[in-house]
Protein backbone atom coordinates (compact mmCIF):
# COMPACT_ATOMS: atom_id res chain seq x y z
CA UNK A 1 0.00 0.00 0.00
CA UNK A 2 1.10 3.39 -0.90
CA UNK A 3 2.31 6.41 1.78
CA UNK A 4 -0.39 8.87 1.78
CA UNK A 5 1.13 12.39 1.09
CA UNK A 6 2.01 14.71 3.82
CA UNK A 7 0.41 17.75 3.35
CA UNK A 8 2.55 21.00 3.25
CA UNK A 9 3.02 23.04 6.71
CA UNK A 10 3.47 26.54 5.31
CA UNK A 11 5.68 29.11 7.69
CA UNK A 12 3.68 31.94 7.02
CA UNK A 13 0.28 33.04 6.43
CA UNK A 14 1.06 35.06 3.64
CA UNK A 15 2.68 32.11 1.72
CA UNK A 16 -0.45 30.05 2.13
CA UNK A 17 -2.30 33.29 0.51
CA UNK A 18 0.11 33.50 -2.22
CA UNK A 19 -0.27 30.00 -2.93
CA UNK A 20 -3.12 30.11 -3.72
CA UNK A 21 -3.95 33.08 -5.61
CA UNK A 22 -0.31 34.11 -6.43
CA UNK A 23 0.20 35.03 -10.04
CA UNK A 24 -0.55 37.49 -12.40
CA UNK A 25 -3.88 35.84 -13.81
CA UNK A 26 -5.87 34.49 -10.18
CA UNK A 27 -6.12 37.53 -8.66
CA UNK A 28 -7.73 39.15 -12.44
CA UNK A 29 -9.83 36.26 -12.28
CA UNK A 30 -11.33 36.68 -9.05
CA UNK A 31 -11.98 40.04 -9.25
CA UNK A 32 -14.02 39.47 -12.29
CA UNK A 33 -16.31 37.44 -10.62
CA UNK A 34 -16.75 39.61 -7.43
CA UNK A 35 -20.08 41.01 -8.68
CA UNK A 36 -21.57 37.31 -9.60
CA UNK A 37 -21.42 34.61 -12.04
CA UNK A 38 -20.07 35.21 -15.33
CA UNK A 39 -19.37 32.35 -18.34
CA UNK A 40 -15.80 31.48 -19.27
CA UNK A 41 -16.43 33.81 -22.62
CA UNK A 42 -17.29 36.46 -20.22
CA UNK A 43 -14.19 35.89 -17.96
CA UNK A 44 -12.13 35.80 -20.98
CA UNK A 45 -13.37 38.78 -22.56
CA UNK A 46 -12.87 41.01 -19.72
CA UNK A 47 -9.52 39.50 -18.82
CA UNK A 48 -8.03 39.68 -22.68
CA UNK A 49 -6.20 40.75 -24.55
CA UNK A 50 -3.35 39.39 -21.73
CA UNK A 51 -4.53 35.72 -21.12
CA UNK A 52 -4.63 32.72 -23.35
CA UNK A 53 -7.92 30.43 -23.65
CA UNK A 54 -5.42 27.83 -22.11
CA UNK A 55 -3.95 30.31 -19.38
CA UNK A 56 -7.79 30.89 -18.11
CA UNK A 57 -8.77 27.56 -18.56
CA UNK A 58 -5.79 26.56 -16.05
CA UNK A 59 -6.36 29.36 -13.51
CA UNK A 60 -9.94 28.24 -13.28
CA UNK A 61 -9.52 24.91 -12.32
CA UNK A 62 -7.12 25.66 -9.74
CA UNK A 63 -9.12 28.28 -8.71
CA UNK A 64 -11.83 25.52 -8.88
CA UNK A 65 -9.89 22.80 -7.00
CA UNK A 66 -8.94 25.51 -4.13
CA UNK A 67 -12.18 26.02 -3.19
CA UNK A 68 -12.74 29.59 -3.95
CA UNK A 69 -14.71 29.21 -7.28
CA UNK A 70 -17.91 27.11 -8.19
CA UNK A 71 -18.24 25.62 -11.64
CA UNK A 72 -21.76 24.82 -12.83
CA UNK A 73 -21.82 22.77 -15.79
CA UNK A 74 -24.99 22.73 -17.91
CA UNK A 75 -26.27 19.73 -19.60
CA UNK A 76 -27.02 21.31 -23.40
CA UNK A 77 -25.78 21.27 -26.73
CA UNK A 78 -23.69 23.82 -26.48
CA UNK A 79 -22.58 23.01 -23.35
CA UNK A 80 -23.03 26.01 -21.06
CA UNK A 81 -20.13 26.72 -17.64
CA UNK A 82 -20.66 29.00 -15.28
CA UNK A 83 -18.13 30.20 -12.81
CA UNK A 84 -19.26 31.91 -9.84
CA UNK A 85 -17.10 32.85 -6.08
CA UNK A 86 -17.52 30.38 -3.23
CA UNK A 87 -18.13 31.99 0.06
CA UNK A 88 -14.11 31.64 0.47
CA UNK A 89 -13.55 33.06 -2.95
CA UNK A 90 -15.66 35.94 -1.72
CA UNK A 91 -13.72 36.58 1.28
CA UNK A 92 -10.90 37.80 -0.49
CA UNK A 93 -12.57 40.39 -2.46
CA UNK A 94 -11.74 43.08 0.14
CA UNK A 95 -7.97 42.38 -0.57
CA UNK A 96 -8.30 42.46 -3.91
CA UNK A 97 -9.95 46.30 -3.66
CA UNK A 98 -7.12 47.00 -1.07
CA UNK A 99 -4.63 45.78 -4.07
CA UNK A 100 -6.40 47.34 -6.29
CA UNK A 101 -7.08 51.01 -5.03
CA UNK A 102 -3.04 50.63 -3.41
CA UNK A 103 -2.32 50.08 -7.46
CA UNK A 104 -4.32 53.35 -8.45
CA UNK A 105 -3.04 55.62 -6.03
CA UNK A 106 0.81 54.67 -6.04
CA UNK A 107 0.93 54.22 -10.39
CA UNK A 108 -2.16 55.41 -11.41
CA UNK A 109 -0.56 57.09 -14.50
CA UNK A 110 0.21 53.96 -15.74
CA UNK A 111 -3.50 52.23 -15.19
CA UNK A 112 -6.09 51.98 -17.65
CA UNK A 113 -9.29 51.13 -15.62
CA UNK A 114 -9.97 52.74 -12.09
CA UNK A 115 -10.97 49.89 -9.40
CA UNK A 116 -14.93 48.82 -9.60
CA UNK A 117 -16.52 50.19 -6.22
Amino acid sequence: MGETPQKYKYSWGIEATLDVIGGKWKPLVIYQLKDGTLRFSQIMARVQPRITQRMLTKELRELEKDGLVNRKVYAQVPPKVEYSLTEKGYSLIPILDQLCDWGYEHMGDDIEFQCEE
